[in-house]
């Protein structure tokens, strides 16, 4: 493991760490940021009581969220990642669940139609843009751009009516500034007991 670990922090920001990573590692593979589908399910069905949602999957990396939310029932999923190597290893993967969908995608530039999404998720892939060494009271431009850009997208391809789930150990204070939208509304749910997570969840 310890071969595929970055040597700075901010590597986890960058397409080629990632391609990297995906290449050595193999198809059954897995890797999980927080919590595993078990952990949260019982929010995930609350959040989304309709299991034919369609489902917009941020930067799935090799995590089997996806693979767990489709044999709890959701089918409907699209999964992006900006690694082509990982689509390619993931589209083999689970050929046995065909309906998941799986793109090579950039977050900050989705390439869907507007309105087209009942739900998206993001487990973590924001805070890999996150990386960068600066304060994290005042983070770079860039920081804040592609974080922007990120819920941009989200927005523009949910439904009316649609919500944005995003995991993350980075508390209100961190993250509010890129999720308080106009138009929008934004519950926050602590998670955890020793070490907390926090769920963000923007409804539009």
């Amino acid at each position: 493991m310890t071969d595929i670990l970055p040597k700075k922090n901010e590597e986890y920001g960058t397409k080629e760490y990632w391609d990297q990573r995906y290449s050595q590692e193999s198809e059954d593979s897995s890797f999980d940021w927080f919590k595993s589908y078990q952990d949260i399910a019982e929010i995930i069905r609350e959040l989304i009581p309709d299991k034919a949602s369609k489902v917009l999957m941020l930067g799935c990396g090799n995590s089997t969220l996806s693979q767990d939310m489709y044999d709890d029932g959701y089918k409907n999923i699209v999964n992006t990642d900006y690694s082509g190597i990982l689509i390619e290893k993931m589209k083999h993967k689970h050929q046995e669940r065909p309906e998941m969908e799986w793109h090579e995608m950039d977050i900050r530039d989705l390439k869907f139609e507007d309105d087209v999404f009942d739900v998206a998720i993001d487990k973590g892939t924001m805070d890999a843009m996150m990386t960068a060494k600066a304060d994290v009271w005042d983070p770079p431009e860039e920081v804040v751009q592609n974080c922007n850009r990120e819920v941009d997208e989200v927005l523009r391809v949910l439904r009316k009516g649609g919500i944005f789930v995003y995991l993350t150990f980075g508390q209100p204070h961190f993250r509010r500034r890129y999720l308080d939208r106009s138009d929008t509304t934004l519950e926050i749910r602590k998670l955890g007991e020793a070490f907390h997570y926090y769920l963000y969840i923007v409804r539009t």
